[in-house]
């Protein structure tokens, strides 16, 4: 385990100075278009939706709001527990959600994601999530 993780650091340092897989400095344009940003994870409320998304759980999609939970879909507002349900019911059960990117927001994320609702190949939409203690306040949901 311990050479597993000497080996990823390795190869991040290698990333971080521009070098290429054979020690030499690789060229400044590949190595700017190449590096990654940092690492930034899906918070643990955004989690917990995209799980309940990928899992088909209705129930454990609604609890990852506050009581008072608003969703924004595009332009429609969505507000509370129960109206959440039966949106979720009728248009995200089923559906495949996968996250992208991930940005960090004052008070949640903003992740781009690849949304595909039941019987489609979907499309890229940003996901932009407030959170309130260990729920969603907020979910800002616009299709790119």
């Amino acid at each position: 385990m311990r050479t597993a993780i000497a080996m990823a650091a390795l190869l991040l340092l290698a990333i971080g100075t521009g070098a290429c897989e054979n020690g030499e400095p690789a060229d400044d344009q590949a190595t700017a278009r190449e590096r990654p940003g940092p690492v930034v994870q899906v918070a643990p409320q955004a989690g917990r939706y995209i799980d309940a998304v990928n899992r088909s759980d209705l129930d454990a999609l609604v609890e990852s709001f506050t009581s008072g939970g608003k969703i924004v879909d595009v332009s429609r507002e969505i507000s509370g527990r129960p109206a959440i349900r039966d949106w979720a019911r009728a248009e995200v059960i089923g559906g495949r959600l996968e996250v992208l990117s991930v940005t960090r927001i004052s008070g949640g994320q903003d992740l781009l994601v690849h949304w595909a609702p039941r019987g489609s190949t979907g499309w890229r939409a940003h996901y932009r999530f407030t959170f309130q203690g260990d729920r969603i306040a907020l979910a800002d949901l616009q299709y790119a």
